[in-house]
């Protein structure tokens, strides 16, 4: 099968299209023809080893997993003889970090690991944007504890985090503030924002309004910030762990001081969170916003995109079969 592959931590270019064997199927696992998967942070984060201690979870002088790839929908070709859940041709999504190996024309997966089937609303494409950003903003909600007439701040709300946390939020009947730049505007409007903060125009931390919680979906503030900006006893989130690992220990300190708190959104990463997904697409609560699309063979591109960080949503690749 074809593969995206790299065999040392690096820049975009370490990855090189291959021919590699298969994936073996076990007695429990499903084995996926990938139709479309993505390229995330996470993907470019294990891919070049930063933060450096990252080495640890995946190999301290050369990448365990060759084969990145967290995001994946397609159709699966086979399944072992212990499989109850799913059924040769079902559509399926997912997310695979971790094992990975979703850049690739086929990956095996366990049937009770994180993959569903795919939205009836949905395309591969849609699918295979639908888990990391939407699975890290519903921990975010879940960790601020928000709930319907909150007032929530979302930095970086165009992103694949930022975009799904501002549909999620609305959903529940919260008011969403956006911050994003100027050419974004009418897109964060759209997918739900009552109010947007235009970043290039000024300092967002120095809004006026004061918020239950300030979602940092870009991991590009810093809760000294942003405290400001939270009424009493509000919440300060971020993706990242910020200057010298600063939000994790944030988490565990200011909880004790009664005021205002950071917490750290660790996601959950299961089934139930991906049907979770499924349903929250299906009823329309939920879009991916996609960005661009590249074919397998232009991964190199779609890395160096994503590393702009000026992606909008998701961008998606597409693994068109073979004839």
């Amino acid at each position: 099968m074809k593969a995206a592959v790299h065999t040392r931590y690096g820049p975009p270019e370490v990855v090189r299209i291959r021919e590699v064997d298969r994936p073996v199927v076990r007695d429990r696992d499903v084995l996926v023809r990938v139709h479309a998967t993505t390229v995330n942070r996470t993907d470019c984060a294990y891919r070049a080893a930063k933060p450096f201690f990252m080495r640890l979870l995946t190999g301290l002088t050369r990448p365990r997993r060759t084969i990145m790839g967290t995001e994946f929908a397609g159709v699966v070709e086979a399944v072992g003889s212990g499989v109850t859940s799913f059924a040769v041709g079902d559509r399926v999504f997912g997310y695979n970090e971790g094992a990975f190996g979703a850049h690739a024309e086929y990956l095996s997966v366990p049937q009770n690991g994180s993959i569903a089937t795919v939205p009836a609303r949905a395309t591969f494409e849609q699918a295979a944007c639908g888990t990391e950003g939407a699975h890290y903003a519903l921990a975010f909600i879940r960790h601020a504890e928000t709930r319907a007439g909150q007032d929530v701040l979302v930095y970086g709300a165009t992103g694949a985090i930022g975009s799904a946390a501002v549909q999620l939020l609305k959903s529940l009947g919260v008011t969403v503030t956006a911050v994003c730049a100027t050419e974004h505007l009418s897109l964060v409007k759209d997918l739900g924002a009552e109010r947007v903060v235009d970043y290039t125009a000024g300092d967002f931390t120095k809004d006026e309004q004061t918020y239950d919680a300030v979602f940092d979906a870009v991991g590009k503030s810093t809760f000294s910030r942003c405290k400001r900006l939270l009424k009493p006893g509000g919440v300060y989130l971020s993706s990242e762990l910020g200057p010298w690992a600063q939000n994790p220990i944030l988490a565990l300190v200011t909880p004790l001081l009664r005021g205002r708190k950071v917490k750290f959104p660790f996601p959950r990463d299961d089934q139930a969170i991906v049907r979770r997904l499924r349903e929250l697409i299906d009823s329309g609560t939920f879009t991916p916003v996609i960005d661009r699309q590249y074919p397998l063979d232009q991964i190199v591109d779609a890395y160096r995109y994503v590393e702009t960080g000026q992606k909008i949503g998701n961008v998606v690749i597409t693994i068109p079969p073979r004839h």
